[in-house]
């Protein structure tokens, strides 16, 4: 239900309401105890501390809109009040003025400054209106942590909140930037997991319309084979995406392994493949694992769309630390060469685990070449 209210939380307007109201207070009562002034300086002129008090409180109001106008207005106060004796409320309201100058002035002055103001205005005073030299001291004094304490309080606080909207800032880019890197992420996985497939499904079901009737039956099944592919990698993403991150329930096979695979659909769909796979007897990290299937499943895909019925060499073997990706397939009058967002995606996929790709024309044929690091 309603609970206790803590002044921040009230609106800035109501803020400086309810300080305003303390300074009344403790003015009011400390004028009503009789407190006399710090110092006397000829005749007798008590109804003026309650009035430059009363217009230094009304002054006051203005302390978070207006801070240096305000201090400024507080300070000419403050030296009227201490001609005629320096009191204790006024003091401690324009104590609450150089607190608000510092805190909600502009950035470009600094706490020294108004430090070094508060005091030349205490001293001066003194200096001014004392009627002797132990009245001086004894009134610096009274007026330098009065002074001193309320600037050197505001500067702190005034650097623990811009420390706070700064991190703020930097979580706030960190996060923008994890969103994009995921968002990132989840295209290329996207584009691979279903450009590859579709792919394979649309040419396949080509050939099947094209084909004899005895030869249709193992082409039609090679469809099916990979749509159920496609669904179950459809699957496993979107559990992934789903889990909290906290367990490895959705751990990314290790896809060179599926390889065989891989080829024996491409060659389903009419694909004339050689392949050679030698990848040694170590095991190597889950990200290149998954890097290198991608590379050679988006490579196999481009073949099939820019190169229909064209021969297509696959190497995949660990050399010297990495592991080295190579696919070439022959150039056809149909084949395209600009890159689009296949070729792109394979560059990332390399980058991400600090490899490198190329790809491009290599006389009569087209070359995509990648290597990727293995972690020690």
């Amino acid at each position: 239900m309603g609970g206790v209210v803590r002044l921040r939380d009230l609106p800035e307007w109501q803020q400086d309401a309810v300080i305003v109201a303390g300074s009344v207070a403790i003015g009011v009562l400390l004028y009503l105890i009789g407190l006399n002034p710090l110092y006397t300086t000829g005749p007798h002129a008590g109804w003026l501390h309650p009035v430059v008090f009363g217009c230094l409180c009304v002054v006051e109001l203005f302390r978070r809109r207006a801070p240096l106008a305000v201090l400024a207005v507080g300070g000419a106060l403050l030296a009227l009040d201490g001609v005629f004796g320096l009191t204790m409320p006024v003091l401690i309201v324009f104590a609450d003025l150089l607190y608000a100058a510092t805190l909600y002035g502009p950035r470009r002055v600094s706490w020294e400054p108004l430090a070094a103001l508060g005091t030349v205005v205490a001293v001066g005073l003194a200096l001014l209106v004392a009627p002797d030299w132990r009245t001086t001291l004894v009134s610096c004094l009274a007026a330098l942590p009065i002074v001193v304490v309320p600037v050197w309080w505001a500067a702190n606080v005034r650097q623990h909140h811009e420390s706070v909207a700064q991190l703020a800032r930097i979580a706030e880019l960190d996060r923008v930037a994890a969103v994009a890197a995921t968002r990132a992420q989840m295209a290329r996985d996207l584009h691979d997991v279903i450009a590859g497939h579709l792919s394979a499904i649309a040419l396949q079901s080509e050939a099947a319309l094209s084909l004899r009737s005895d030869l249709s039956l193992d082409v039609l099944r090679a469809v099916r084979e990979n749509s159920l592919s496609a669904l179950d990698e459809m699957r496993a993403m979107i559990q992934l995406l789903r889990s909290s991150g906290g367990e490895d329930a959705v751990a990314a096979p290790a896809r060179l392994a599926e390889l065989s695979a891989l080829f024996s659909s491409a060659r389903a769909g009419g694909m004339s493949l050689s392949a050679s796979v030698d990848l040694g007897e170590g095991r190597l990290p889950a990200a290149v694992d998954l890097a290198a299937y991608r590379i050679v499943q988006e490579a196999l895909t481009n073949a099939m769309k820019h190169a229909p019925g064209a021969a297509v060499r696959v190497e995949v073997r660990c050399s010297g630390g990495s592991v080295v990706v190579f696919v070439a397939n022959d150039l056809t009058g149909a084949a395209v060469e600009e890159p689009g967002i296949g070729l792109l995606t394979m560059k990332e996929r390399a980058e991400v685990v600090g490899g490198s790709l190329t790809a491009g024309r290599d006389g009569a044929r087209w070359r995509v070449q990648a290597e990727l690091p293995v972690e020690a």
